[in-house]
C-alpha cells in the first residue's frame, strides 16, 4: 500500500473516522503557521509579560504602568524583543503539540473507559513533546527580555548560551517546561473540544435546519475563550517559575531552586508569587488561542476532519 492510500481507521463510540496521513501532515503544519503568527503579534504583550514577573516592584501589577515604563526607558522597538525566537520557537511548537494531540485522540480512544481521561492523555504527551522543542527558544527569548544586554540579538545569545554552557544547556528547563505547556495543552486542546461540544448541545436543543448550521459557525468561537482563559490559569504557576529560572544566571538547585527563589521573594505569599503577571499573560494568551483555535477548527474541516466537538 502506498503512502497516499495508507490510513489509519479507527473505531470510536460506534462510528469510524479515516484520517489519512496527509491529513495529520496538515495538521501539524497549519497549525506551526498559526501558532508562529499568533504568538508573533501578541510579542509585545509577552514582553510586558515577562518584564513583570521578572521586576514585580517596578510595576505594581499594573499592565499600563508597565508599558511606559518599558518604552520610556528602552523604547518602543523593544516591545518587539525576542521576536525572532518566539516566532520560529512556537512555529515547531505548534506543528509537535496540534500534529501530536490529533494523532494521539484516536491512538488513546480505548486506553480508558472515560473519554475525558483519554483527551486528557493525549494533550499531556503532546505537551510533554512540544516542551522538547520549547526549550532552546524560550530560553533564548526570555534572556533577551529580562537582560538586554546579555547578546545583542538572538542568533547570538543562542551561540554565547551554548558557548558558555553547552548545547544541552537550555533543556536542563525542562521539569518548568513541563509545568507550563502540560497544563496550557490541557486547558488549551481538551478544554475545547468540551466547550465545543457544550456550546453545539445547546445551539441543536433550540435550533433546526440551516438556522443551526449558521449558529453552528460561531461555535468554536464562543468555545474559544473560556479555553483561552483556563489554558492560562492552569499553565501560569509554570510560566513564571520558566521566566524565574531563565532570567539571569542560573540558580542553585535548578528550576527547584528557581521555584524556591521565586517564593522567598515574594511578600504576599506563594499563590501571588506564582501567578506574577497573569494580567498580562491574560491578555496575551487570549489574543494567541481566541484566533489560534477558531483558525485550527476550521483547518480540520477543510481537511475532512469533523468540526470539533461534533
Amino acid at each position: 500500500m502506498s503512502r497516499d492510500d495508507a490510513a489509519l481507521v479507527v473505531y470510536h463510540e460506534s462510528c469510524c473516522t479515516v484520517t489519512t496521513f496527509e491529513a495529520c501532515d496538515s495538521s501539524a503544519i497549519n497549525p506551526s503557521a498559526q501558532a508562529a503568527l499568533s504568538h508573533g503579534y501578541t510579542t509585545p504583550v509577552d514582553v510586558v509579560k515577562t518584564r513583570m514577573q521578572t521586576n514585580p516592584e517596578l510595576y505594581n501589577g499594573s499592565v499600563p504602568l508597565a508599558v511606559r515604563s518599558i518604552v520610556e526607558t528602552e523604547g518602543a522597538l523593544f516591545l518587539l524583543q525576542g521576536l525572532l525566537p518566539t516566532c520560529v520557537g512556537y512555529g515547531l511548537e505548534g506543528a509537535v503539540k496540534f500534529g501530536c494531540y490529533e494523532l494521539c485522540k484516536p491512538a488513546f480512544a480505548s486506553v480508558s473507559s472515560s473519554e475525558l481521561a483519554n483527551l486528557v492523555l493525549a494533550s499531556c504527551v503532546a505537551g510533554a513533546l512540544a516542551s522538547v522543542v520549547l526549550c532552546p527558544a524560550e530560553d533564548v527569548r526570555i534572556r533577551l527580555v529580562a537582560e538586554p544586554s546579555y547578546a545583542p540579538n538572538a542568533l547570538v545569545a543562542l551561540g554565547k548560551r551554548v558557548q558558555d554552557d553547552g548545547p544541552l544547556a537550555s533543556f536542563t528547563s525542562f521539569p518548568a517546561m513541563v509545568a507550563k505547556q502540560v497544563p496550557y495543552t490541557m486547558g488549551k486542546q481538551v478544554s475545547f473540544d468540551i466547550f465545543c461540544e457544550l456550546v453545539h448541545g445547546v445551539l441543536a436543543t433550540v435550533l433546526v435546519g440551516d438556522v443551526l448550521d449558521r449558529a453552528d459557525a460561531f461555535t468554536p468561537v464562543i468555545a474559544a475563550l473560556p479555553s483561552a482563559i483556563l489554558a492560562c490559569v492552569l499553565s501560569h504557576p509554570g510560566d513564571t517559575v520558566l521566566t524565574e529560572y531563565f532570567k539571569g544566571e542560573i540558580p542553585q538547585g535548578g528550576v527547584l531552586g528557581a521555584f524556591g527563589a521565586l517564593i522567598r521573594r515574594s511578600e504576599k505569599g506563594p499563590l501571588s508569587a506564582l501567578f506574577t503577571g497573569i494580567q498580562a499573560r491574560l491578555l496575551h494568551v487570549i489574543g494567541i488561542l481566541w484566533i489560534q483555535l477558531v483558525i485550527y477548527d476550521k483547518v480540520k474541516q477543510f481537511l475532512g476532519l469533523p468540526a470539533t466537538g461534533h
